[in-house]
């Protein structure tokens, strides 16, 4: 039995904008990304990752993250966020306006070489900068910072990543001045089981400073984490429109929890999400045509599209 209560509303964040793109084979035009992320405001969406601020040459899909905060800016009620892995790319981003910051750091130390170049404990350290810089800002302008917590349930390049280091960078990450801290299945490898476990070790490290999970559908187990999650009173769960994503740096890793089928299952859990459905499937044309010949999923879309058929 959880200790704390499941949610009657759940918060559905939507990275498809960074996560999503970052490894699509063809980059988005920015007049498509603006034209996409005001569909999924427009949906009931009131947090969308927009981007990241990293080395262009490193993610070309990303190079416009500046120009699309300015946009996703102009839209009302809309928290934007971004991830920033190091001080440089958080000074942007709290220069550029965002709402949120996502500090990556992950629990294996492969991982995290691979994906920013720095061990799990200097991660930690630039989380430490970042706050500095988040607490050095005029007030009114200083963004939350989430540590994301990468590679929580196990990493392709590592294999089992120890519970014990999980539960220990979350705590370093609260102390080093995170607001909140989120458990990213990266590579997929998670099971309800674990979720629950892991969730119920972390809170009781952190407690409500653990936010939500960020889920991969690697092995076809992002809605059953989730729904693990959520029994656990998490109620923050990461989408992507149309499934898209995965991480480049972490091989293996497919797409992320599709947005379509979280919003879908909570809705059939009577859980509420102020997403409405229909507009959140409406918006998959946008990726259709702006990516041409990039793999769309999620069943709720094909559901919906075998009832009009019908």
């Amino acid at each position: 039995m959880s200790a704390t209560a499941p949610a009657s509303r759940v918060l559905i964040s939507e990275v498809g904008p960074r996560d999503g793109l970052q490894n699509a084979h063809a980059i988005m035009p920015t007049e498509a990304k603006r034209r996409w992320i005001t569909a999924l405001a427009a949906a009931g969406l009131s947090e969308i990752e927009v981007g990241s601020f990293v080395r262009p040459d490193r993610v070309p899909q990303l190079a416009d993250t500046a120009e699309v905060v300015a946009h996703a800016l102009t839209l009302p009620g809309l928290t934007v966020a971004v991830l920033a892995p190091n001080a440089r790319g958080a000074e942007r981003a709290i220069a550029a306006g965002v709402h949120k910051i996502t500090v990556p750091v992950s629990a294996s130390r492969a991982h995290a070489l691979a994906n920013v170049g720095m061990t799990p404990e200097q991660s930690v350290e630039a989380l430490r900068a970042i706050a500095a810089l988040r607490d050095a800002a005029p007030e009114g302008h200083r963004p939350t910072i989430e540590g994301g917590l990468s590679t929580a349930f196990g990493c392709t390049l590592q294999g089992a990543v120890p519970e014990d280091d999980v539960v220990r960078l979350a705590v370093a990450m609260v102390e080093a001045g995170a607001d909140e801290v989120g458990l990213s299945d990266t590579t997929g490898m998670g099971n309800p089981s674990q979720v629950k476990r892991l969730v119920r070790a972390v809170r009781a490290a952190i407690g409500h400073r653990l936010s939500g999970v960020h889920l991969h559908d690697t092995r076809g187990l992002a809605l059953a984490n989730a729904f693990a999650a959520w029994e656990e009173g998490i109620g923050t769960f990461d989408g992507s429109l149309a499934g898209l994503g995965g991480c480049p740096f972490a091989p293996g890793a497919s797409g992320n929890a599709v947005t379509e089928d979280l919003v879908s299952m909570f809705h059939d859990l009577g859980v509420a999400t102020g997403i409405d459905l229909d507009r959140l499937i409406a918006a998959r044309a946008i990726l259709a045509e702006a990516l041409p010949g990039e793999a769309l999923h999620g069943a709720a879309a094909k559901w919906r599209s075998a009832r009009v058929a019908a």
